[in-house]
């Protein structure tokens, strides 16, 4: 029986987190098929590693997860050199990018296989179809090239997370250290990253999760939950968690029930969630999550723009006002507001997009003034093809198009366009841009992230004492000694590098 080499491609620098999809696709052929696990995170040169296991022969199928971004540069060279030196090896590519861009990784000739979306039951029926020599035309939730056509079978239902097989964790451990995943953070010093749920129930225009998991949410209990954190707290010594779901704060039940699980351990935790879900909440509930240790939610605010939030789609009852209320409504639990804006939308006109950011940064002013620990998190708008909306219609009216060669991806303008860094869009100008950036030096000089642990308090007051000016007159232009000291001292932009 054949074996399988799955490949978590490097993600950040210096960042080590427990690499949880590709350990759900090992736990899915664990008992039945033999596989290891090539980390790009901790392995110095992860292609020597996986051509050694492949020159044995003994593996054939290989298995790629892969996030748009950084993960593609080590994922695009290192397919093609592996198809060209093991041209039998059969590859299999999943994650977010895959999902999205399928036409034009399996049109590169080295990938044979998409998962689209949850791999969980079809990456083990694939390898089970390939080794039997059986169909795989009706296996769901793949994508594969039949001639010059490329073929998309129906997407499987979204199934309950509680019948899912654990993580193999212990496995993990005698390839790397477990210990080495547990990184400090301004969460903890051994802080564990973990999925409790998948997919979110809302279909946001703007969002990647949107055409994968198609507005539907599936969670594991409360009781599941804790009982994988508090294993690995026990045995290797975790003290924080960063929740990685979509949206975590689905369900107030669910996340009080966890509250009350958690809060006894001690252990500081972070997750993502919607603001008017959470605005539902009662204090109750807000003030059992922090006793509980929740410290930081990121919450996609987007835009403080009524007209801007019904563009994005952004569904739910969120409102501008909405924005500004909650962000003050949290101080009196303790726990702080991460809010993510997203500038630069498509518009007729580039004096409406020009006008669009000018609003967002005086927005964004007076959210810092009802609450000052609100940390800021600046995107510039790029586009994801979610298919049969109306703003990716517009964006491609507007002459916006993807890279037809998957080599292209790995430029680094590209790069950059993933992290939502550098738009590549045709409606905002470079002026348009500089706005954007220079007011982000600015606002992180005068409010630097509480996340970045290694700034210290001195450098905090020295750099707020230079960006402060600026701030109060909105001077925002050639910010040079802001920008300087943020090099010098390696500032850290969570929104990139995590915490």
């Amino acid at each position: 029986m054949n074996k399988i080499l799955l490949f978590n491609p490097k993600s950040a620098n210096g960042k080590y987190r427990i690499p949880n999809s590709i350990l759900s696709i090992a736990a899915s052929v664990e008992g039945k098929y033999d596989w290891v696990i090539v980390d790009g995170n901790r392995d110095p040169d992860p292609l020597k590693v996986m051509e050694t296991y492949l020159s044995t022969g003994e593996f054939k199928y290989l298995g790629f997860t892969v996030m748009p971004g950084p993960q593609l540069v080590q994922s695009i060279p290192f397919a093609k050199a592996i198809k060209q030196k093991f041209p039998d090896t059969i590859m299999v590519w999943g994650g977010y990018f895959p999902s999205t861009q399928p036409k034009v990784i399996l049109e590169s000739g080295y990938v044979d296989f998409v998962i689209n979306g949850p791999g969980d039951h079809a990456f083990p029926s694939l390898i089970d179809a390939l080794e039997n020599g059986t169909p795989y035309e009706f296996i769901r939730n793949i994508i594969y090239k039949a001639g010059t056509e490329i073929i998309k079978t129906p997407k499987e239902d979204l199934f309950e997370q509680e019948g899912l097989p654990p993580l193999p964790y212990n496995k993990l451990d005698k390839i790397y250290n477990i210990k080495k995943y547990l990184g400090k953070t301004y969460l903890g010093e051994r802080t564990l990253a973990y999925h409790s749920s998948i997919g979110c129930p809302f279909t946001c225009s703007f969002c990647a999760v949107v055409p994968i998991f198609e507005a539907r949410w599936k969670a594991k209990s409360a009781q599941s939950v804790y009982n994988d954190i508090k294993y690995i707290k026990d045995k290797w010594g975790a003290d924080a968690i960063e929740f990685h779901d979509n949206n975590f704060f689905v369900s107030e039940k669910r996340t009080v029930e966890f509250a009350k699980l958690i809060k006894p351990e001690k252990m500081s935790w972070w997750g993502m969630a919607r603001i008017d879900t959470m605005d539902k909440f009662s204090d109750e509930s807000l003030q059992l999550i922090s006793d509980a240790g929740c410290r930081i939610i990121f919450f996609g605010a987007e835009s403080g723009n009524n007209l801007i939030l019904e563009q994005l789609d952004k569904g739910g009852t969120q409102t501008g006002d909405q924005i500004i209320r909650f962000a003050e409504r949290l101080k009196k639990f303790d726990i702080i507001p991460e809010y993510s804006f997203v500038l630069g939308t498509p518009a007729p006109r580039p004096e409406q997009v020009e006008a669009q950011i000018d609003f967002e940064i005086d927005f964004i002013k007076k959210v810092k003034k009802v609450n000052p620990r609100t940390e800021i998190v600046l995107y510039t708008y790029s586009p994801v093809p979610t298919e049969g909306s109306a703003l990716f219609k517009q964006v491609q009216a507007a002459g916006f198009k993807y890279p037809e060669v998957l080599e292209d991806w790995v430029s680094p303008a590209w790069e950059n366009f993933d992290l939502r860094k550098n738009p590549l869009t045709p409606w905002l100008t470079p002026e348009m841009i500089n706005k954007i950036k220079n007011f982000e030096t600015v606002l992180n000089g005068v409010y630097p992230t509480v996340t970045d642990i290694r700034l210290s308090n001195v450098k905090r007051t020295a750099i707020k004492l230079i960006a402060s000016l600026r701030y109060k007159i909105n001077v925002y232009h050639y910010p040079y000694e802001i920008k300087l000291l943020q090099k010098v001292w390696k500032y850290r932009q969570p929104e990139i590098q995590g915490f």
